[in-house]
């Protein structure tokens, strides 16, 4: 791997959508007790089926940490491969490397920092040191070269149409404890060169009590160029819904890279979720860890899904308005095949399936 002293505008390199096609993707072992309950052990078994599932549709790998591998390959199936490595948590689209290519198809990786969605002002866990390393070291497995910037910005915090518009939230992007109190012109210059987009697009505000400030995962996502999808409610009482009916009017009023207007695909938001008391009793309270309490808002959302070859890897959480999402998405992707999978316990941790899992383009 090496590290280019340029930046992918400069170089004709382009940040890649979520529904290009893949040469593999790479998921992360959760296990420690500090933000799993019971040690990981349900959340494990939810990573395995969307492991097991992603691998009828594209190669997947399974990072593990050294201690875990056994138990790891007694649970993944045959299809997975499985890859030591040293991490602090799981949230692979957040740590992991952000895929640039340019118009032959070459591949190349940015290395963003990554402090925990906030560092010691309002991150999530410390140490994450390790999570630091993950992006330079799939570079490094995958024999990409690399930019290399010194900025915070995750995986999860950014989505592109491939054709140079760029959407984000504010108090995500912007959150003193990324990058201390710089400006949203300094910012745009800093995404503009490294994702090689030409507009942004900034919602005010992401998922209600998201504990990453709101990253857009949760909250909006390109369906394709023109097209997004978006939360979406109509109960009052509900915070998400002046959350979402701003962010309709921001997008119903922005145009794209392109200058053409939105369509924008309104997405039933589940029913209100909250951790119980007994889900947060089985998680290790240590120093350095954003505490979790019964009754905190879950960050159900059936935006945080994964686009695989040929499939859709939709969240779904035992709700009313799981069916209406499993059709919708349906007729958003008609050649795909969706994939519900029941993913209570990656909201426990603080997460959903588009934030476990890494595509690498083909």
């Amino acid at each position: 791997m090496n590290f280019i002293n340029s930046n992918p505008k400069k170089d004709h390199f382009f940040a890649i959508p979520e529904w290009y096609p893949h040469s593999k993707s790479y998921m992360m072992w959760p296990k420690r007790p500090d933000n799993w309950r019971k040690g990981g052990k349900p959340a494990q078994k939810v990573f395995a089926e969307i492991a097991s599932i992603i691998s009828k549709y594209e190669p997947i790998t399974m990072l593990v940490q050294p201690d875990q591998y056994q138990n790891a390959r007694s649970m993944l199936s045959r299809a997975v491969r499985l890859v030591e490595m040293s991490y602090n948590d799981a949230w692979i689209r957040d740590i992991g490397p952000t895929y640039v290519a340019n118009s032959n198809h070459k591949n190349r990786i940015v290395n963003w920092n990554f402090n925990a969605w906030g560092g010691l002002v309002d991150g999530l866990y410390f140490p994450w040191d390790q999570d630091d390393l993950v992006a330079q070291k799939l570079g490094e497995l995958d024999e990409l070269d690399c930019y290399d910037v010194d900025f915070v910005l995750e995986g999860c915090g950014f989505q592109t149409d491939g054709e140079g518009t760029l959407l984000v939230v504010e108090e995500s992007v912007l959150s003193e404890g990324r990058n201390n109190q710089i400006s949203k012109r300094k910012v745009e210059t800093v995404l503009k060169k490294y994702l090689n987009i030409n507009k942004i697009i900034w919602l005010k505000h992401g998922y209600f009590m998201d504990e990453t400030n709101g990253d857009i995962d949760n909250m909006a996502t390109f369906i394709r160029p023109g097209e997004i999808a978006l939360n979406w409610t109509k109960n009052r009482a509900d915070p998400m819904y002046q959350i979402t009916h701003e962010a309709a009017d921001i997008l119903s009023n922005s145009t794209d890279a392109k200058g053409r207007h939105f369509k924008i695909h309104k997405v039933q938001l589940p029913e209100i979720l909250l951790a119980s008391e007994i889900e947060n009793k089985y998680i290790d309270p240590v120093n350095g860890l954003l505490p979790r309490k019964a009754g905190d808002r879950l960050t159900a959302s059936y935006i945080n899904c994964y686009l695989a070859n040929n499939a859709v890897i939709l969240p779904i959480f035992n709700d009313p308005n799981d069916q209406l999402a499993i059709e919708q998405y349906q007729q958003l992707f008609p050649d795909r095949k969706i994939e519900p999978v029941y993913t209570r316990e990656l909201l426990l941790g603080g997460g959903n399936i588009h934030s476990v899992v890494l595509g690498v383009p083909d």
